[in-house]
């Protein structure tokens, strides 16, 4: 064994092929794993011993992290239509208020969260770019480096997309006012993009990509352009959009485009696995047909989806054909991989008056089938080697406790379906590896006391200006 090869031995961990016995992980300086061995017989002296089951940590594929701060605020009735275009007006006001130093606070106590909760990489889908009276910072990309430098510091892998934003609406409507803190040009967006990959380079624990926002705010033409400079930068990075959220958007779309929003897409562009197609929720049976077939990842924010209004996805159809799938927190009114798992069963529960929906033949239980798809479909939307307890992965895990009441005298046979679907008492999650390193140690973050603290100070201050 290599001098500097590290090592964690787990009585039980969940490998690509199931639960397996006396398993022992290596993983070298860098983080990544260089060996997963089970059935070991001879644990070294210098391995780690798990205290509990082990799992790949859960990939978070959507995030809005300024929105932490907004949770709780906008649960009250301001307009007799109230909607997701109401929660948005709300929202715009929010971020107005945003300096670097509250967005670092907020994000930084966010990530904290997502460790906690065993989300161990994020793709933080970011859009607030510019000052509050829409002039770029002296560095352009002053906003998203100061939460790259936030992920760093708290331990969480990071996709950074920022977000090209034009237009209000489709046509190249105008942007708002209240949206001037989002607008690039094409070429002023891949200037960011360029400055901050020169001022943050990739490694292992970081990675980027683009988000052109939606098809409403952005035209084809800038979209074909960000592309090719895209991939002249990076070429295969991930690319992430919002796309059919709102029932009123896709009938925008049908009246500019004379196509639903997922259909132009795939009609226009070559929608591959580097895609990532967030809140894909309003899709007719062609469309859920095509978006499974292409290889892009449907991005699931459940949560938020449910918090919004939005309408459900036709998870069982779009699973059946052998659709790719991820989640992610959004908003943050929760973070928590478990409750977005168990809320896209029971909206399929709801809407079909069955249960056990998205079991399939092969898999029978639900908690597996839908862990493993977010595992998959997260990690190919964050476009790097995570996700997997394996060689070549990173060493990204979870630890649950063994003596949590929902484990508690039983097998491997239904752990997953029991951390999924239960609810009782604190988190069974116990510790969290990422890249190696322990960042959750019985269930609290190295600096959590801190990081908690510049999050109040940041609040104080932005509900003061409010």
């Amino acid at each position: 064994m290599n001098s500097q090869t590290k090592a964690l031995f787990a009585a039980h961990a969940l490998l690509p092929d199931g639960w397996r016995a006396d398993v022992l992980l290596e993983w070298d300086d860098a983080g990544t794993l260089v060996a997963v061995t089970p059935d070991t017989r001879d644990v070294p002296a210098h391995a780690i011993r798990a205290s509990g089951p082990v799992m790949p940590g859960m990939p978070n594929l959507h995030s809005h992290a300024f929105q932490r701060a907004m949770a709780g605020l906008t649960e009250y009735r301001a307009n007799p239509a109230d909607s997701f275009w109401s929660w948005r007006d709300l929202m715009y006001r929010f971020a107005a208020r945003i300096t670097p130093d509250t967005l670092g606070a907020i994000a930084r106590w966010l990530y904290v969260e997502m460790l906690k909760a065993g989300y161990t990489s994020v793709c933080e889908f970011h859009y607030v770019h510019h000052a509050a009276d829409g002039q770029r910072h002296a560095n352009p990309a002053e906003l998203a480096q100061r939460v790259v430098d936030v992920a760093s510091e708290t331990g969480i892998g990071m996709t950074m997309l920022p977000v090209l934003y034009q237009y209000s609406g489709f046509g190249a409507q105008p942007p708002r006012d209240d949206q001037r803190r989002f607008v690039n040009t094409t070429e002023a967006f891949l200037d960011l993009l360029s400055t901050l990959r020169d001022a943050r380079p990739e490694h292992g624990a970081l990675r980027y990509g683009v988000a052109p926002h939606s098809l409403r705010a952005v035209s084809e033409a800038s979209l074909r352009a960000l592309l090719e400079g895209l991939d002249t930068i990076s070429p295969g990075a991930p690319v992430h959009i919002h796309i059919a959220e709102q029932t009123a958007e896709v009938d925008a779309s049908l009246a500019a485009l004379g196509a639903r929003p997922v259909q132009w897409l795939l009609d226009h562009f070559d929608v591959d696995a580097r895609w990532c197609l967030v809140h894909a929720t309003h899709v007719d049976a062609h469309e859920t047909s095509a978006l499974a077939k292409s290889g892009a990842i449907a991005g699931l924010c459940l949560t938020t989806e449910a918090n919004l209004g939005d309408g459900i996805f036709p998870a069982m159809e779009y699973l059946d054909a052998q659709g790719a799938f991820g989640i992610g927190s959004d908003s943050h009114i929760g973070v928590d991989w478990r409750a977005e798992l168990r809320l896209l069963e029971y909206g399929q529960r709801l809407v079909r008056r069955q249960r056990n929906v998205l079991a399939s033949p092969r898999t029978t239980h639900v908690a597996d089938r839908l862990f493993q798809g977010a595992l998959e479909g997260g990690a190919r939307a964050t476009g790097r080697a995570v996700g997997a307890l394996e060689a070549g992965a990173r060493a990204d895990w979870i630890v649950l406790d063994a003596a949590h009441p929902n484990l508690a005298e039983q097998t491997s046979a239904t752990w997953l379906s029991s951390i999924v679907f239960c609810e009782h008492g604190q988190t069974p999650v116990q510790d969290v590896f990422v890249g190696g390193e322990r960042v959750i140690h019985d269930r609290r973050h190295r600096d959590e006391a801190r990081h908690y603290a510049g999050y109040r100070r940041a609040l104080s201050q932005l509900l003061a200006d409010a």
